[in-house]
Formats: structure tokens, sequence, C-alpha cells
């Protein structure tokens, strides 16, 4: 099994403890909505890894909301990757995490975390129109294929994240693998692409938004897709433990039910413009970055799909783990559906209609 190496960004203690940063503290989200919640409501903290991650965007655009301040107070937690989930959901602090399917299993099979429920989607890779996650080498380098990344370094976010479960799964099909093959080192999304540059490494993942960049296409090409690796991603997922789920079910529904009412909001053309304006405001970048791909569906140049009724994939997750089980990263196979309670998106999305 592969062992997570030291990282370069924050460390996972630092960041479960820091509520809502990079943008997200200056646009409002989290703290003033807890702070005029009255005592009856439920506190719900939910993570992201990147701007663009639901919980970086839900409750921006006002007026979509029902309940949000009467059963159930929101707070938005930024992780450097889903890993790190595990640490902070079992420490109890985290209501719903954003699970990448790799640390979905490893929470449930290594970290013995049974209780945790699949309740929504967040969004899926490779879906038949829309994006899949790039791994980027440099344009004019010397990596024209992926034997040729034989004994360099490599990037990734966090060991064990979806990119880089996908990423070993790439590597193993062409019979490469960590510390025999290749070395593999973790830092930041946005720190990648100067790694690259500077030669640091010679492959790097590409996640949205920051793969849209187009001064990053400029230098770099794709070697491959993450759909190359591994086909269809139930990329994140929402889950809750089932103790919480059944003490505040109403409240879990509601918010669920504001949830995708703001999600419907922003997947509908007609307010595109708007939800660009949201993005670059809560990312502090500019709005040219988000234009041409955010929430559209054209390929290699558009979004990731989201599900309009908040449903994830249950068959593309369970060939997920699937895979993360044949890589070692978990120590057996097992039924997906068993972890799941989708009784609560049903019904917020009966609610709309």
């Amino acid at each position: 099994m592969s062992k997570t190496k030291k990282q370069t960004g924050p460390s996972s203690h630092s960041l479960t403890r820091r509520c809502v940063i990079r943008g997200v503290a200056s646009a409002g989200i989290a703290a003033p909505f807890i702070g005029r919640a009255s005592a009856a409501t439920v506190k719900i903290r939910l993570s992201y890894v990147v701007p663009g991650n639901w919980a970086s965007l839900l409750f921006q655009k006002r007026g979509l909301t029902r309940h949000l301040g009467k059963s159930y107070a929101f707070e938005a937690v930024h992780f450097q990757g889903t890993p790190q989930l595990i640490q902070a959901q079992a420490a109890g602090e985290l209501e719903i995490a954003a699970h990448a399917y790799s640390s979905l299993a490893l929470a449930i099979e290594n970290a013995g975390m049974s209780d945790l429920r699949i309740i929504a989607d967040e969004f899926q890779d490779g879906a038949p129109g829309y994006y899949s996650d790039e791994y980027f080498v440099l344009k004019d380098g010397p990596i024209k294929t992926v034997e040729d990344l034989k004994g360099k370094v490599i990037a990734t976010n966090v060991a064990g994240s979806a990119v880089d479960i996908a990423m070993r799964a790439m590597l193993r099909k062409h019979h490469l693998e960590d510390k025999r093959d290749v070395t593999i080192v973790e830092a930041p999304f946005p720190t990648m692409p100067a790694m690259l540059q500077e030669k640091k490494i010679v492959m790097f993942p590409g996640v949205l938004p920051f793969s849209q960049d187009p001064q990053i296409r400029k230098v770099t090409r794709r070697l491959f897709l993450q759909s190359d690796a591994i086909g269809r991603t139930q990329m994140v997922v929402w889950a809750a433990r089932d103790p919480f789920i059944r003490a505040h079910r109403d409240a879990l529904a509601d918010f669920l039910e504001d949830a995708l009412r703001c999600e419907r909001w922003y997947l509908d053309p007609a307010n595109h413009e708007e939800a660009v304006a949201i993005a670059a405001r809560i990312s502090k970048s500019p709005p040219s970055l988000w234009a041409t791909w955010f929430f559209k569906k054209t390929g290699e140049h558009g979004d990731y799909y989201h599900d309009p009724n908040g449903k994830p994939d249950l068959a593309a997750l369970q060939t997920n783990i699937n895979v993360q089980h044949e890589l070692g990263f978990i120590r057996s196979q097992f039924d997906v559906r068993k972890y799941a309670d989708l009784s609560l998106i049903e019904e917020a999305a009966k609610r709309l209609g």
C-alpha cells in the first residue's frame, strides 16, 4: 500500500480548523449565517477543496433559500485534499464531507467509519460530453508518452486523492509504480504549473478551475485524461454519518432542498453571466478564467457533470472503488449501495418538483 508523503502545504490539523478561507471569507458564506442563527438551528459544515465546489458557491446568490438560518446554519470549510476529510469527520469537525470516491473508501474500509452514508452528488468526471481531468506535461518537453515518465518526478495534491488514484491507475497500465519507477511529490494545485515550468516535476493533474487557465494551456499539453485511466468517475459525493442523519433528518432535508435550488440556479444557462461573476469574486480571479467553461457542456473546454437532482452514479462509484482496491489503497471491496441513503436528496428534489 502506498504511503502518504510529507505535504508541502498546510497540515490537515490546521486546515480542519480554518473555517472559511481563500476568498470565501470575504464573500461571507459561513460565519455571518451562523452568527444570525438561533440556538434551535442545526449547524451544517460542508467541505470544499477548490473554488467552484458547491460549498464555496452555495447561498452566494441571495433569495434562493427558504430554511437557512431557521432550521439550519451553514459553514464552508476548506481542505487541500479529500483524504484530510477523514480525520475531520471522525473528530466531529464536519457534518457533511464532500468525499472523493477515494477518501470515502478509505474512511469506510481503513478508518472504520462504517456509519458513513452517501447522501448526494457533488460532481462526476468523464460523463459523455463533459469535462475529464487532464494530466499536463510541458508542451515542448521530453515527455511524449506515459512510458517517458519513468525515472521522473510527478506531482499530486494528496496521496490517495481521486486524481492521485487515477494517475496511479494509468501508471500501472503502463507498468510504472510509485517509488520503483517514478517519484510522486505532493503540492497544492495552484503551485503545480510553476513547478512544471521550473522543471521540478514533469507532470501534474489539472483540475477545474485551474486547468482552464489560458496561461497554463500556453505552456502545457495533455498527456492523458482521467477517463482514459479509470473511465467515468463519480468523483465527489456528499457523505454524512448515520447518527447525525437520524438525529437531524428534517434539518438535512431543508438544507438539501435549499442546496438543490441553488445548484439548479447555477446550472441554468440563463444565469451563466451572474454565476461567472460570483465564482470570480469568491476566488479572487478574473471572470475570463470562468466564462468559457463554467457549468457548460463543451467537453475538454467545459465543466464536470452535476446531476440536477443531486443523484450520484453509484454504479460508477462502485467501479472507481474497485480500482482503488486493486491499487492497494483499501483492504477489500465493498458494496457502495450499503453506504448510501438517497432518501433525503430524493425528498428535496420532490419538494422542488
